[in-house]
């Protein structure tokens, strides 16, 4: 058994991929997804997938989800928002992922290339201190 997304009513496998769904559509933006979790789990942000996935499970109706329980479909949670991104874009039913969010995905990929330069400059600026 899965759940419906309560507010776009996309099928996930379990509470932990729905509270996935809910907190990467929130944080690319979404507002309807964004004021759901305000409402229903205003600390969605600091919470774990596990956590999320048990405050939000309640609001949620559940569903079969043949789908997902044949494919042997995996639970583990995404290394990276880009990844859950990519995951939900391949998952049946949901279509390829859009041009913008393949952009947007691109931009924080090289935002976090370029954090991640800067952060090493300044450490070698500290040792040389």
């Amino acid at each position: 058994m899965g759940y419906a997304c309560p507010v776009c009513d996309t099928e996930e496998a379990d509470a932990v991929h729905l509270a996935n769904h809910l907190a990467i559509t929130a944080s690319l933006g979404r507002e309807d997804h964004r004021e759901w979790l305000a409402e229903h789990a205003p600390d969605w942000s600091d919470c774990t997938p596990e956590e999320l996935g048990e405050r939000v499970r309640p609001h949620a109706q559940e569903i079969d989800t043949p789908e997902f329980e044949a494919s042997g479909h995996d639970h583990g949670r995404p290394d990276s928002l880009e990844e859950g991104i990519a995951r939900q874009s391949r998952q049946p039913g949901r279509g390829s992922m859009t041009a913008e969010t393949q952009g947007v995905l691109e931009e924080a990929a090289e935002l976090t290339r370029e954090m991640q330069t800067e952060r090493e400059s300044n450490g070698d600026e500290n040792e040389n201190a």
